[in-house]
């Protein structure tokens, strides 16, 4: 993303805090401007409060975790270094290992500069609790609540002014490794792997930040109670940074250069007038340039520095935790009847593990509900359970291979005078192709052709050939 873009993004962001009809709100009567007040949730602040927490949490977690890395990995840099030139070994390394340290106990916070990085839930949510404690007359939460909210808040800060900080010392400091050991053979790995540590800790910060755009009902319907009050958004466009950063102090400012929502579409009023057709086709290709700027994000993630382009092949898992590597769905699957069978349906849950930005491994179990002989003679039965396993593999695209294997328990309703000493429990080894469309941002579809290789030598012998329809969520 270019840096006018991200600026208009904030922008557009500020702008849409304010009420689109400004005049009729501010002719509201007082007993109805109470009466929305009285809305506000009581649970806004302690939602807040547990989000900004964990935030902190997660950051500080991460900062030390990287900050212990770095320690072991110019330890052995250095006694390796120590080998070859033992003065340069302490020139080089002594005193950054030392300053490692104090930024791992949080001596150097104190000391350093605020981050410069306009954070935009931060900065909004401090506009939003200073409001709150000089609007006296906003009922409907417990004002006690604001000292430790407030102080939650604020540590969150400390953490990201903290993490940016070290962020930008891992940069300048493998800069300088990079120059003062290009004379020194074999060091080439681990300065690689200090890139890679460093790329990783910034796309970890940056997945730790999505959370803030995960809002709760309870913070969803503040907001929305909040931005009936004019002079909330007043308050805010006064006192926050990104206000300050603009250097505006009045809703109906002349922001120069940038585009606000409210311009673009009046833009395209006058070039497409009231034609539904047309607006239907410009929301389509909206949508598809939304797209597309999604796939590239998730190729290229945001960086604020060039120096942070990396230098080999990122991992995109390396940065999930085990929630978001998680993919929930189910399928189904139709039989027809046969000599020993009825027309059955397998349906069937499953859980999966990404290990891998193309691999899927993971475990479910499936149902298997008797349909009957044909159209006229349906009956529902049980006819038995299953449970499988499963692998896929990215081919290319939207094209995946698939295997797994399958223990399924079956109960024969005819003949069983033939089976006398089956158990019902038949194997499956299964191997085939998939394929998988995205049906909206949350839930992707999928198609899957399976053959089983054990189909023969099962009793009775079912067939060979599966057919799934089946869905995951991401």
């Amino acid at each position: 993303m270019t840096s006018g873009f991200v600026v208009g993004m904030l922008v557009v962001s500020l702008h849409s805090l304010v009420p689109v009809n400004h005049a009729d709100t501010m002719n509201v009567s007082a007993d109805s401007r109470v009466q929305k007040r009285q809305q506000l949730s009581g649970r806004y602040l302690s939602v807040v409060k547990k989000k900004t927490a964990r935030m902190a949490r997660l950051v500080n977690r991460r900062t030390n975790k990287v900050l212990d890395r770095l320690l072991k990995q110019e330890r052995r840099m250095k006694a390796r270094l120590h080998r070859m030139d033992s003065v340069a070994a302490d020139n080089i390394f002594t005193d950054a290992m030392s300053e490692l340290e104090r930024r791992k106990t949080g001596e150097m916070r104190k000391a350093s500069n605020a981050s410069c990085e306009i954070d935009v839930y931060l900065d909004s949510l401090q506009g939003i609790l200073r409001f709150l404690r000089e609007e006296t007359a906003l009922p409907g939460f417990d004002r006690k609540q604001l000292p430790a909210v407030s102080a939650s808040v604020a540590s969150l800060e400390v953490q990201l002014q903290h993490a940016g900080q070290v962020r930008a010392y891992i940069r300048m400091h493998k800069q300088l490794l990079q120059q003062r050991l290009v004379k020194y053979a074999g060091f080439s790995k681990d300065l690689q792997q200090i890139s890679k540590t460093a790329y990783y800790y910034t796309q970890q910060l940056n997945e730790y930040k999505t959370l803030s755009k995960d809002k709760k009902k309870a913070e969803r319907k503040a907001l929305a109670v909040l931005r009936t009050i004019p002079a909330f958004s007043d308050f805010l466009q006064k006192h926050t940074e990104i206000a300050a950063f603009f250097n505006q102090t009045a809703a109906n400012a002349n922001l120069e250069g940038l585009q606000t929502r409210s311009q673009v579409a009046q833009f395209i009023q006058q070039r497409l007038g009231n034609d539904p057709a047309g607006r239907q086709v410009v929301a389509q290709q909206l949508e598809e340039a939304r797209g597309q700027l999604n796939e590239l994000k998730e190729k290229i993630p945001d960086l604020d520095n060039t120096a942070d382009m990396p230098d080999f092949r990122p991992d995109p898992m390396k940065t999930k935790s085990l929630l978001q590597r998680l993919e929930i769905g189910g399928n189904i699957q139709f039989q027809r009847s046969g000599n020993y069978y009825p027309a059955m349906s397998d349906i069937a849950g499953q859980i999966g593990y990404r290990f891998h930005r193309n691999g899927t491994i993971g475990i479910g179990v499936a149902y298997k509900l008797g349909l009957g002989e044909g159209w006229n003679a349906i009956k529902i039965s049980h006819q038995g359970v299953g449970v499988r396993a499963y692998v896929d593999w990215k081919l290319k695209g939207i094209f995946f291979v698939n295997g797994g294997f399958e223990e399924n328990h079956v109960s024969v309703a005819r003949h069983t005078d033939r089976f006398n000493n089956w158990s019902g429990w038949q194997e499956s080894a299964l191997l085939g192709m998939s394929m998988k469309y995205k049906v909206n941002t949350k839930l992707k579809g999928n198609i899957a052709l399976l053959y089983d290789v054990l189909a023969i030598r099962n009793t009775p012998s079912g067939s060979s050939l599966k057919l799934r329809f089946g869905y995951h969520f991401r």
